[in-house]
């Protein structure tokens, strides 16, 4: 991973000064909320329900075993001895105490990490797939191209103060484990017919109040431009973007107001001005970044351990939670972050202690942050295997239902945002208990469950297989549910199934649904290929026929 040279601490050390002085000069009342907003903002900090809230970008998801262990003490000294990893492969702090967060910042500087652009609007934290550098399928590894962006994108001061919050994603594999396609930005790596590297750049996609799938504005843009194209639509974006209306203000309305046609017109034409000048990349800096994530030193496969003897509750294990790799011998080992009863995504300060362990011991110091808030060994011998399961069952991470009904995805909402119209967390938990029958989940197969408590999607409710939304009501906390959305590369917005539900509800209405599709579904059919071959119609008479 990408090692800070000189130049980045002495700017991260001078970033901690600054905002330390802001902070002081707003607890002494020489700025007002209003002036503090943009400067917190900008530095990862909210004011939540019931306290402050500080996000910690993790750079396309990846952390050191050190960067861990510092987040464990940060954890246990400045906040509550936990901490929440976002569907943005972030980790956030929900309990620091105001006047010390200029400490949290001082002392993520010296583990290489910061909070800088992690909120505002401006270029928030660049995100790829869990699986780059390693997955059989991969172009080609995304993780330098995400560290030139991020370089190229934090402070920089032509796009400090954009309309609107902005989100970059990069794939390097068919498959599209990062969701470009909703993201203001996707980039996704492609070979052209000589072999040259080069990204396919999709534009407008995004979710929250009006979602949108992305619509693509360049089918190959070559490697070395790729800073020259996204400067010119970042221009084109500020320039025309609304300021007028926050709710209009994202690069998607600008991108439909035009049409997607327009729109690559406009960006062809400010392109012209940058194209082939000083951001044009070159070969040696292109090799600079590549150096940072060549592969660690694997060993030689030894004979492969007869996994047939060991216990059910790992074969479970090993089905779910492990992935292939493309180095012989090697896996992905995803440590779950949904037991039953624990917020998805939330995990404690002795449990970073362990990650960072088993990170040091089976996986060469390293680990990654999945868009479904759970963790990624990246590089575990498959020998290592039913050792790694035990220590990772003893520590509350071996739960087998990675891509199951149970490895859902959930915003803080009410409980924590004062954003949030409704409770998410409940919501998650009452949905783990009804379906704890493994057995259940397995027949049921793959499916995505992700859920909201406010329109902004946090919980990225509108690409869920199954999305919940909660919405208030004269004071009430009510469920919406959506059928068909999907995060991947058939990427597709979910349908409203119709009214909302109260809370006690939701969990009835999941069962109602699944049982649908498992009446409906023919051999070998993924939930999302039966609803998208029946339509929602069965789902929602089924339902609605149910409830009353």
């Amino acid at each position: 991973m990408y090692i800070y040279d000189q130049h980045d601490k002495t700017l991260l050390s001078e970033r901690v000064t600054q905002f330390r002085s802001q902070m002081q000069r707003y607890l002494d009342g020489a700025l007002s909320d209003t002036e503090f907003l943009p400067l917190r903002l900008q530095n990862g900090l909210y004011v939540q329900r019931l306290a402050p809230m500080l996000r910690i970008n993790i750079p396309y998801g990846m952390l050191s075993s050190t960067q861990l262990r510092r987040l464990a003490q940060i954890t246990r000294t400045y906040d509550k001895g936990y901490a929440h990893f976002t569907t943005r492969q972030n980790i956030q702090l929900n309990w620091p105490v105001l006047e010390e967060v200029p400490d949290i910042l001082a002392e993520l500087a010296e583990v290489e990490m910061h909070a800088i652009q992690s909120s505002g609007n401006c270029i928030r934290n660049i995100t790829s797939d869990e699986m780059a550098g390693i997955a059989p399928d991969e172009i080609a590894d995304p993780r330098p191209w995400c560290e030139i962006l991020r370089q190229w994108s934090t402070l920089h001061p032509e796009f400090a103060f954009l309309p609107r919050k902005f989100k970059i994603a990069v794939s390097g594999s068919p498959a599209d484990q990062a969701a470009t396609q909703v993201h203001d930005i996707g980039l996704q790596l492609q070979k052209d017919e000589q072999g040259e590297i080069g990204f396919r750049v999709l534009v407008g996609g995004g979710l929250g109040r009006t979602p949108m799938i992305g619509e693509v504005i360049k089918e190959f843009l070559p490697a070395r431009h790729l800073l020259t194209y996204l400067d010119a639509i970042l221009r084109v974006y500020n320039r025309y973007g609304r300021r007028d209306n926050k709710y209009k203000a994202r690069i998607k309305i600008l991108v439909k107001a035009w049409t997607p046609k327009v729109f690559a017109e406009r960006v062809e034409e400010e392109w012209r001005h940058a194209k082939d000048g000083l951001a044009t990349l070159t070969d040696e800096e292109i090799l600079r970044a590549a150096a940072f994530f060549t592969a660690p030193n694997y060993r030689s496969p030894k004979d492969p351990v007869a996994f047939d003897a060991m216990p059910l509750a790992f074969q479970r294990w090993r089905d779910r939670n492990v992935r292939a790799h493309k180095m012989p011998g090697y896996c992905a080992v995803f440590l779950s972050l949904k037991p039953t009863g624990v917020a998805p995504g939330d995990v404690t300060d002795h449990q970073l202690e362990v990650i960072a362990d088993l990170a040091d011991e089976y996986s060469f110091g390293e680990v990654r942050i999945t868009h479904q808030q759970n963790v990624v060994l990246a590089d575990v011998l498959h020998n290592d295997l039913p050792e790694l399961w035990q220590r990772a069952r003893d520590a509350g991470f071996a739960t087998p239902n990675i891509g199951t009904l149970t490895d859902m995805i959930c915003c803080p909402g009410g409980d924590f945002c004062s954003l949030a119209n409704a409770k998410s967390i409940p919501i998650a938990e009452a949905v783990q208990r009804r379906f704890d029958d493994m057995d259940y989940l397995y027949d049921v197969g793959d499916v995505t469950l992700n859920i909201s408590g406010c329109m902004n999607a946090c919980g990225h409710h509108h690409v869920g297989n199954i999305g919940i939304l909660g919405v208030d009501k004269k004071g009430e906390e009510f469920y919406q549910i959506q059928l068909g959305g999907s995060a991947g590369s058939d990427a597709a917005l979910g349908a409203v199934l119709g009214p909302s539900f109260f809370a006690d509800q939701v969990p009835d209405v999941i069962e109602q649904i699944l049982r649908v599709y498992v009446d409906q579904r023919i051999e070998g059919e993924r939930f999302i290929d039966t609803q998208r071959r029946i339509g929602i119609a069965p789902f929602k008479e089924s339902v609605y026929v149910k409830a009353a």
